[in-house]
């Protein structure tokens, strides 16, 4: 053999080494980006024609953190992300769901405000809800309209 063609074939471990060590700090299965899923969502019956609010999780298995940046339903061309400081409501232009974690919008704490409502829902119904965030596609998600005094377990 001549010397360039042994060069070559030494060279094909080194080349193999080098793959495997980039495969594997890629990692399997985990992503340097949001992995978004909502659930417990409800609105409670509202006891205006005019006004709501809206609850649900946003779980975030992934390795980056995101944050809801609006919310948009047909019922309303009117919703705000709230947080609560005490007994005060504040206005929010966004909100964390950190990486790993979860953003709970829940009775008493952060939600949603819903205005100019285009009808009062009954008990029973259901409502689209679009969750848009800074950096994952939108998130398209049912709202069931519970009684005024519903609270989900714990």
């Amino acid at each position: 053999m001549r010397k360039s063609a042994l060069a070559a074939v030494a060279a094909v471990p080194l080349l193999l080494a080098g793959a495997l060590v980039a495969i594997a700090s890629t990692g399997t299965g985990s992503s340097d980006r949001p992995e978004l899923s909502v659930s417990g969502a409800y609105m409670p019956r509202p006891a205006m024609d005019d006004m709501a609010a809206a609850y649900f999780t946003v779980k975030n298995d992934g390795d980056s953190t995101d944050q809801l940046t609006e919310v948009t339903t047909p019922l309303s061309r009117d919703v705000t992300l709230h947080t609560t400081d005490g007994s005060r409501m504040k206005h929010a232009e966004k909100l964390d769901v950190p990486a790993k974690g979860s953003l709970s919008l829940a009775h008493g704490g952060s939600h949603l405000m819903l205005g100019k409502l285009d009808h009062r829902p009954k008990v029973g119904e259901k409502i689209e809800f679009t969750l848009h965030f800074a950096t994952s596609a939108p998130v398209k998600i049912q709202v069931p309209v519970e009684d005024a005094s519903y609270r989900p377990e714990d």
